[in-house]
C-alpha cells in the first residue's frame, strides 16, 4: 500500500499462478490507499485508490 506521500506503508505477500491472478486480487486491496503489484523488482501494475468528494 501507497501513502499520501507516495511512499510504501504497508506490504501484503500474495502468490498467485500469473499475472493476471495477482491483479485481480490485488484491485480487492484498494481501500484509501493506492496499490503497486510487483513481482521483486518488476512493476506489474499500479491501482489508485478513488479520490474523496465533498459536498459543496
Amino acid at each position: 500500500m501507497i501513502g499520501w506521500d507516495g511512499h510504501l506503508v504497508y506490504r501484503v505477500d500474495i502468490e498467485c499462478d500469473d499475472d493476471e491472478a495477482a491483479e485481480a486480487r490485488a484491485i480487492l486491496l484498494v481501500d484509501g490507499h493506492d496499490i503497486e503489484l510487483r513481482d521483486g523488482g518488476r512493476k506489474i501494475a499500479e491501482f489508485k485508490t478513488a479520490p474523496c468528494k465533498t459536498a459543496h
